[in-house]
């Protein structure tokens, strides 16, 4: 690889070296700080609501992000290796396939100014001698900018010219097409889809967030398209890692066979809309399935099954994760991290209206340990039931999704 600027100094090196390696030790907090606004900046709202799509660049931003300071632990200063791997270059064409058109330069201008601001914080904080933190700060300035540029260019190579040739793209385009709303006959997107639109509709997404899993994922697919007797199935690849499925029948899917068979599916994910008839049922079920796929990833919930239906509240509560950790933390305290059956007896009695033989029954427990654990819990709540049961209910339903949201917290 060719060289573009001059080695620094020993001591430059040493200072990059030691910089490199404390941001290593902070790289999950840097990429969530760096790989948000760079996600938002590629001003692709089809990209933005597909989670697959925006977790791959996420996790592709994370591995550019340690390429990058591992190699400057290694040779601090001199250009980096690219690192654009089989996972990228498949994102990058899933993209092209969709005709998805991302502002990658933008992203990166975004990305650069951030990381860039990190860095000379963390220079400033170790190095006093200006002649050491000027040259270390020219050659990093070079090799982050010179990435970026190697980045880009083997984005462009990985042309839509060049992309996997994908039977579905044609369905994929209709479908996204009526997923914005466009005013598009039933007879024109039946004969593209070759499925009934004029019948109920119910929406699931299945992805795997490994793509090492997607014999898994074509597995699981094949026996959710099994499961609901008389009905008929849609599936579009949406991405390498994901699958877009619509069952329709004359009323809307029974989910619960769908959802015993992929609780079971290993390493597959799977998110179900709300059914919805013709046209309009077709679109609002899948952004529904959407939005119940991107609150998991959001919250990394390892949660196999969900259908937006019962989670919809817990969607809005959590669009903005920083803020439900102070909602849940602030709501519960103590009690979001103790014992999680202590939580789980309290949504119960919750969701039973305040009935403890209802409760009990639900959970298969004694009456008297259901009235143990509700005290308990309710002794540890910062709010008390009595006072707001409403937001009680609604942190622990949060916690029953996303369990580790607040792991780590005293």
């Amino acid at each position: 690889m060719e060289e573009l600027w001059a080695a620094p100094s020993a001591e430059a090196a040493d200072l990059i070296r030691s910089v490199s390696q404390q941001l290593l030790t902070e790289t999950d907090g840097l990429a969530e700080a760096l790989i948000g606004p760079a996600l938002t900046a590629q001003k692709s709202d089809v990209l933005l609501a597909d989670g697959s799509l925006a977790n791959e660049d996420r996790n592709i931003g994370r591995s550019d992000l340690v390429q990058w300071l591992t190699a400057n632990v290694h040779r601090p200063g001199r250009r980096v290796d690219l690192y654009f791997s089989p996972r990228t270059l498949a994102y990058v064409r899933d993209l092209a396939s969709r005709h998805i058109s991302p502002d990658f330069p933008a992203a990166w201008r975004v990305a650069l100014a951030l990381a860039w601001r990190r860095w000379l914080q963390v220079c400033l904080e170790q190095c006093t001698d200006p002649e050491v933190l000027l040259d270390a700060l020219d050659v990093t300035a070079q090799s982050m900018v010179q990435y970026g540029v190697d980045w880009m260019a083997a984005a462009r190579e990985a042309s839509p010219a060049d992309a996997i040739a994908d039977a579905d793209a044609d369905a994929i385009a209709m479908i996204q097409m009526i997923a914005s709303g466009s005013p598009i006959p039933h007879e024109v997107a039946e004969s593209r889809l070759n499925y009934r639109l004029a019948r109920w509709h119910t929406a699931i997404i299945l992805w795997t967030v490994d793509p090492s899993q997607v014999d898994a994922l074509e597995a699981a697919l094949a026996v959710v398209r099994a499961t609901p007797p008389g009905r008929t199935a849609l599936v579009a690849r949406a991405s390498t890692t994901s699958r877009w499925m619509w069952l329709s029948g004359s009323t809307g899917a029974d989910l619960k066979p769908v959802e015993k068979v992929l609780s079971k599916a290993e390493g597959v994910y799977s998110a179900a809309g709300r059914p919805g008839q013709g046209l309009d049922g077709f679109r609002s079920s899948h952004e529904d399935a959407l939005a119940a796929q991107a609150m998991i990833l959001r919250l990394g919930s390892g949660r196999r099954f969900t259908a937006y239906a019962d989670v919809e509240l817990i969607d809005t509560l959590t669009r903005d994760r920083a803020s439900v950790q102070r909602f849940v933390v602030n709501t519960l305290g103590p009690l979001a991290h103790a014992d999680d059956a202590l939580r789980e007896t309290l949504l119960t009695y919750l969701q039973c209206g305040f009935n403890t033989t209802r409760a009990a029954a639900s959970l298969y427990a004694h009456r008297n340990t259901v009235e143990r654990r509700v005290s308990r819990a309710n002794e540890l709540s910062a709010v008390k039931v009595e006072d707001n049961p409403t937001y009680v209910a609604a942190a622990l339903l949060v916690l029953d999704i996303a369990p580790d949201l607040v792991a780590g917290g005293s």
